[in-house]
């Protein structure tokens, strides 16, 4: 049995499979690569599609996040929360196309894949089509081979019992009786002696072949081998750059918040609340209370007009005051609700 190198071990499995069946036109182990090498393909498919439908589910989350940041938001608001709203805003759309770009990036990491499995699928159905030839070389010669010992055994036979008539018929006075039978027996010689050459020669012939086969098999195994490690490495590698993107993602996408987060942080609220009273105030006093006018004397009574029998309005309770604002605080509040009161006037 010839020795297989200790260093690919496609060519072990296929050195064991044969053993459990000697026949020499077995491809069991062959055919074990084989369809190792069919699933290994379809895996491959498979973690392409994967990309690819992760990569548009990224597109369909980037143009809605996109449509989102068009939306108004915030677009009665002033001074401080205004600016960190508009940056809310800015931030949600160069997110949006930070993850345009990643579903861009998948689907060239998925056609790197694509193009991967394609060029080992060319490469392999060369080596296949030489594998597939010899091997029915091989098949027809062993069928051959089989027929031509099935004659050749016969012919042998054949010769055995000629000789046996021979010597059996040897003592009988018959002369032609005698001749016929060393006559048939020559011939029963010499059709054994050419089935065995005919034999002989296919046994040669099967063995070249077998050498031949056995030699490309072996090559074949190694390329296969040799195919199926790169596969699991760009396989591996191609998952871990997956991986890689959606981390810098995660990055990329925290960075953005925080310069609103960064905005939020001077966001003043009574810085807030100065802004709209000074710009929307109209005036430091309260207004006048309403005299009381008689229509007779025309003289204004200082006390004002009679009580109104209308139930007193009211007033809803805002939260409680925080003890840290100090009185400008409180005056500025001040100055809103006497603001207020003389522009509902």
């Amino acid at each position: 049995m010839e020795k297989y190198s200790s260093k690919h071990q496609f060519t072990h499995c296929v050195k064991d499979l044969h053993v459990k069946n000697s026949d020499l036109t077995c491809t069991g182990g062959y055919d074990a690569i084989i369809q190792y090498l069919n699933e290994g393909k379809r895996t491959c498919k498979e973690v392409e599609e994967f990309m690819k439908a992760r990569a548009s589910i990224e597109e369909k989350y980037a143009k809605d996040l996109l449509g989102l940041s068009k939306k108004v938001c915030g677009h009665n608001e002033m001074n401080t929360l205004k600016k960190s709203l508009d940056i809310f805003k800015l931030q949600t759309e160069h997110v949006s196309l930070s993850h345009l770009q990643l579903a861009q990036s998948m689907r060239e990491e998925a056609k790197k894949l694509e193009e991967f499995r394609e060029k080992q699928k060319e490469i392999r159905k060369k080596m296949e089509q030489q594998m597939d030839a010899l091997h029915k070389q091989k098949s027809s010669q062993f069928k051959k081979t089989m027929d031509t010992k099935k004659t050749y055994e016969q012919k042998c036979r054949d010769k055995e019992e000629a000789d046996q008539n021979v010597n059996r018929n040897t003592n009988t006075s018959n002369t032609k009786h005698i001749e016929k039978l060393y006559t048939k027996a020559q011939q029963a010689k010499q059709n054994a002696e050419e089935a065995d050459r005919l034999y002989h020669q296919n046994v040669t012939t099967l063995g070249k072949l077998r050498d031949e086969w056995l030699k490309e098999h072996i090559r074949a195994c190694e390329m296969f081998e040799k195919q199926a490690m790169e596969r699991i490495n760009f396989l591996r590698n191609t998952v871990w750059t997956h991986l890689n993107q959606l981390s810098q993602q995660c990055v990329t996408s925290d960075e953005l918040y925080e310069e609103v987060r960064k905005s939020l942080e001077q966001c003043d609220v009574q810085e807030d609340i100065e802004h709209f009273v000074n710009l929307r105030q109209t005036g430091d006093k309260p207004p006048a209370p309403v005299m009381y006018e008689n229509f007779y004397s025309g003289q204004k009574s200082p006390t004002g007009g009679p009580p109104s029998r209308l139930p007193p309005p009211i007033i809803r309770r805002g939260p409680l005051p925080d003890p840290s604002n100090n009185s400008r605080g409180m005056l500025l509040f001040f100055l809103l609700k006497y603001s207020v009161m003389v522009c509902s006037c």
